[in-house]
């Protein structure tokens, strides 16, 4: 019955991931990255220190609604880290073959570029909502480049498409992420318990903290990031250690996937470059969401010094998220040998842990997406809300949030394909509005680097 909506879905995706959104992603990246003269290289240091510096067991609040820069982007990274470090990288290497991580590494170090223009912009543009509480992101900052109707419009399918990404769509990927993991778990050992009861249990949890707003959500994420993201690069260090014989071959495999896939798969695998490309930019923008417009949401609510600074730590989560997190995942698959079992998504992902640390493997997968996807989870509904509130106003918060719970519900029971087709497919109209802004903003970004980017600092007014 869903087959044919699968089909539509895959077409559509088809004309806006093999050229359409490639060129806009990467042509971003690429256009940022000359014109802030590799800010990813030159100031990752400063960044870095920007991010834990400012680490701080209990989060200070600077102002009604304001985050610590410390919060924002443990906040921005719960968004990022999700089930696309784990089940994405699967579904990449299935779809794209292992050269489809060469052109995610590729978008993901453009992509540094871009997210700091995203919260460079998101700092100089946020104001305070009705409440007086610090808020902000693209619907503000679309309307800053472009003026009148046309930027009203833009804004509104910004927000329209952000709704539908990440609280509907984004978040029926992370339910049924972990539906799949923990039904793969209690099939192993013959309880059977269905993906739908453990929908139906995140649900009612993430229920729960939607209505403790944004001081119990930062404090939440805050301690849950750094402890999930440890645990997970420790198991994946100890995989990848286990098989580091394979090492050397994982990553000749992705080096020549990258431009002769045929080479690595043979000849019979289907699988084309075009492929490779199209499946690594789009599961690195679903892993990292870098001129996605998501993330500018929580880089607004920071109290930075300046927008300068808190384009440096944006950087820094995209590093985490792709170049850290992800790649674990990725060389796990690769070395455990695990790609051709004829499991696809989290099960893939959870096989190659079994093969390392037997029956443990599975559950500490699942355990470890659980973190990853639930925190998502929270941070997508938090961004959407904002986008949900400008375009329906205050009071229809609530029925945005019950929505929100259907559909994770509905999204734990659904086939894999079919929700990370139709997140592909809302992710990328997402990008469209966004790049359009950042491009007519580039002054401003290329401004605010020039006069705080120097050794010396301006004065604060």
């Amino acid at each position: 019955m869903l087959d044919p909506l699968l089909g539509l879905v895959d077409q559509a995706n088809d004309f806006l991931w093999s050229f359409l959104l490639i060129l806009i992603l990467c042509g971003t990246g690429i256009y940022y990255t000359i014109r802030l003269k590799f800010i990813q290289v030159r100031k990752f240091g400063q960044g870095f220190r920007q991010v834990f510096g400012g680490f701080r067991l209990k989060g200070e609040k600077r102002g009604k609604g304001e985050m610590t820069p410390f919060q924002s982007v443990a906040t921005a990274i719960a968004a990022q880290v999700g089930t696309g470090n784990l089940a994405g990288a699967a579904t990449a290497l299935l779809g794209g073959g292992p050269g489809a991580i060469f052109w995610m590494w590729l978008s993901d170090f453009f992509g540094m570029a871009t997210i700091y223009a995203e919260a460079t912009l998101a700092q100089k543009y946020k104001t305070h909502d009705a409440q007086g509480h610090v808020t902000g992101g693209p619907v503000y900052y679309i309307q800053a480049a472009f003026r009148g109707r046309f930027g009203k419009i833009l804004a509104a399918l910004f927000a329209v498409f952000i709704v539908l990404a990440l609280g509907f769509m984004g978040n029926m990927v992370q339910s049924n992420s972990i539906g799949a993991a923990f039904a793969e778990v209690f099939q192993a050992r013959g309880i059977p318990v269905p993906a739908l009861a453990v929908g139906l249990a995140v649900a009612a949890v993430a229920a729960f903290i939607f209505l403790g707003g944004t001081d119990r959500l930062a404090s939440v994420v805050e301690k849950l990031v750094p402890l999930m993201a440890l645990i997970y690069i420790v198991g994946s260090l100890a995989l990848i250690g286990m098989n580091l014989a394979q090492l050397p071959a994982a990553l000749r495999s992705i080096l020549v996937g990258a431009f002769q896939p045929q080479a690595v798969l043979g000849a019979g695998a289907g699988i084309a470059v075009r492929e490779a490309i199209r499946f690594g930019v789009a599961r690195g923008l679903f892993s990292n969401e870098a001129g996605m417009g998501s993330t500018p949401h929580a880089h607004a609510r920071a109290a930075a010094k300046n927008p300068h600074e808190q384009g440096l730590a944006a950087m820094i989560s995209v590093f985490l998220d792709t170049f850290v997190i992800l790649n674990l995942t990725v060389f796990a698959l690769l070395t455990s040998g695990v790609l051709d079992c004829g499991k696809e998504g989290i099960a893939l992902t959870q096989e190659a842990f079994v093969s390392g640390f037997g029956s443990f493997g599975d559950i500490f997968v699942a355990v470890c997406l659980l973190f990853f996807a639930f925190s998502t989870i929270l941070r997508w509904h938090f961004f959407a809300e904002i986008n949900f509130r400008y375009l329906f106003g205050d009071k229809s918060v609530k029925i945005y949030s019950l929505l929100v719970v259907g559909f994770i519900v509905i999204g734990s029971t659904l086939k894999v394909d079919l929700v990370w087709s139709l997140a592909d497919f809302f992710n990328g109209l997402m990008v469209i509005p966004n790049a359009l802004a950042l491009l007519a903003l580039s002054p401003a970004v290329a401004a605010i680097a020039r006069a705080f980017g120097g050794k010396k600092e301006p004065p604060q007014e």
